[in-house]
């Protein structure tokens, strides 16, 4: 695939909601909230997603960050932000975003360019660029996917810029 569709994709075209819209009008306390039975509230989901995409994006410009040992430690314990928290993780998730843009339109030399990988169980496949931004934009688009999901719940849907409504 090209790195246009990955650039469309990012951008929450096609099958993909636009991850920014589906935040960006939410509130802290909305953010903050949680559905019974699930573990987690949209601003924890939004913290994961910057996590590793920042995670990601420092294998790709050359870095080497430590692996986490379990995966809870990709999740923050708050459960709760405030206003400028939240405003601060959707911006840092916007920002992410846009870096992940710049990657994928940086030509197909650096798209093919092999990443190491930071954790043993990954080092039988190798990754190039372009397969680390598929990571990203499918990570994303499953936990989008989740905040959408909470929302419909609580009654929150669609965002503000619009979505599907089936």
């Amino acid at each position: 695939m090209s790195d246009r569709c990955l650039v469309e994709l990012f951008h929450g075209q096609g099958a993909h909601m636009d991850p920014i819209a589906c935040v960006e009008d939410v509130s802290a306390q909305l953010a903050s909230r949680r559905v019974e039975a699930y573990p987690h509230s949209i601003a924890q989901i939004v913290s994961h997603v910057n996590y590793w995409m920042n995670y990601d994006l420092r294998r790709i410009s050359g870095e080497h960050p430590p692996y986490p040992a379990h995966a809870i430690e990709s999740w923050p314990h708050q459960v709760s932000v405030t206003q400028n928290e939240w405003q601060n993780g959707i911006q840092q998730c916007v920002r992410l975003i846009e870096r992940c843009i710049a990657v994928a339109s940086s030509g197909t030399k650096n798209l093919q360019r092999h990443v190491p990988a930071t954790h043993p169980s990954h080092e039988s496949h190798s990754s190039s660029v372009e397969a680390v931004l598929w990571q990203i934009l499918v990570h994303n688009s499953y936990h989008i996917g989740q905040v959408a999901l909470i929302r419909r719940c609580v009654g929150a849907w669609p965002p503000q810029r619009g979505s599907d409504t089936w």
